[in-house]
C-alpha cells in the first residue's frame, strides 16, 4: 500500500500523525518499506502493524525511539510461537462521516476535494488516502484548490498509461493491470525525483 494508504489506516487511532513522522520512522530504521525497481515505496501490513506498535509505545510509554527500537529487535525468548494472521484488508466504501472522521478533513475540505474531482463520486480506499494527504498537505497552508494541477498531471498520466496498456489488453501472456500499476509507480517517482532535483537546485542557490 501507499504511505497515504497506511496514513489513512493509522491516523484513526493516531490523529497527530504525518507523512513526514513515517518518514522519519523510516530513516530511523523502525520500519522497511519495500522498494519497486522505481524506486517507489510499498508498504505491508507487518509494516503498519509495526508502526502501530512504536505510536503506541511512544503514546502510551513515553519510550524513546532508541529503546522502542531495541525491544522490537529483541528476541522473544520465551513468547508462544506466533499463530499467522491473515490481514482483514479494510472496507472499500467510506461514508462521507468515515472519510472524514479517519483522514481528518472538515466538511467543508472534503467538498472542496469533490467539487475538484479529487475525491468521489464514489468514496473508497484511494479517497480516503486523497483525503488522508490532503488533510497533512492543509497543515502546511495548501488547500484543496492548490492540488487542482495534481489531477490535471495525474488526468495525464492515465490518458498516457491507457494509450500504452490497450493493446496488451488482448494478450493472454501480458497482466495489462501489472504493467498499468508499475507506469503509475514509474510516473510518480519521477514525478518526486523532478522535485527533489529543484529543491536541491534552489538550496544551492546564493
Amino acid at each position: 500500500m501507499t504511505i497515504g494508504e497506511v496514513l489513512a489506516h493509522l491516523r484513526v487511532e493516531f490523529t497527530g500523525l504525518s507523512v513526514s513522522k513515517i518518514r522519519y520512522l523510516e530513516s530511523e530504521g523502525l520500519v522497511s518499506p519495500t522498494r519497486r525497481p522505481s524506486g517507489y515505496r510499498r508498504y505491508s501490513w507487518a509494516d503498519v502493524t509495526r508502526l502501530r506498535e512504536v505510536l503506541s509505545a511512544q503514546r502510551d510509554e513515553f519510550l524513546p525511539l532508541r529503546v522502542i527500537k531495541e525491544r522490537l529487535s529483541a528476541p522473544q525468548e520465551h513468547a508462544a510461537p506466533a499463530k499467522p494472521v491473515r490481514a482483514v484488508p479494510s472496507p472499500t466504501r467510506y461514508s462521507r462521516g468515515e472519510i472524514i472522521a479517519r483522514s481528518g478533513l472538515s466538511e467543508e475540505r472534503l467538498r472542496e476535494l469533490e467539487a475538484l474531482g479529487l475525491v468521489g463520486p464514489e468514496l473508497d480506499d484511494h479517497d480516503l488516502g486523497v483525503a488522508s494527504l490532503a488533510a497533512a498537505l492543509s497543515g502546511y497552508g495548501i488547500e484543496p484548490r492548490h492540488l487542482r494541477g495534481h489531477r490535471q498531471a495525474a488526468d495525464r498520466d492515465l490518458a498516457l498509461i491507457g494509450q500504452i496498456t490497450a493493446p496488451l489488453r488482448h494478450r493472454r501472456d501480458v497482466e495489462a493491470e501489472v504493467v498499468a500499476a508499475e507506469l503509475a509507480e514509474l510516473s510518480a517517482a519521477l514525478r518526486s525525483a523532478l522535485v527533489a532535483k529543484g529543491l536541491s537546485r534552489d538550496a544551492a542557490r546564493p
